[in-house]
């Protein structure tokens, strides 16, 4: 899957994080959906201008950029 079919970055939407194509929803907010314990069914559910494939999308960039050690060059910040 080519995630950039799906997610965008814009400075004027949401000062430039990467959202869902067409709409102002974060990679960041679908993440903490997730991981707050929404099943991909409530995500879809309550926000009817996603699909099975832009969650997917949302997968893929995360997966990306964990592959290209993006994410492991930061400190784990502990409580």
């Amino acid at each position: 899957m080519n995630w950039r079919n799906y997610i965008e970055t814009n400075d004027n939407i949401l000062v430039g994080k990467p959202v869902i194509k067409g709409t102002r929803l974060s990679v960041e907010h679908i993440i903490n959906l997730l991981a707050s314990g929404w099943t991909e069914q409530q995500i879809l559910e309550n926000y009817p201008r996603l699909n099975k494939e832009s969650l997917r999308a949302v997968f893929s960039y995360i997966q990306e950029f964990i592959k290209d050690g993006l994410f492991y060059n930061q400190p784990l910040k502990t409580a």
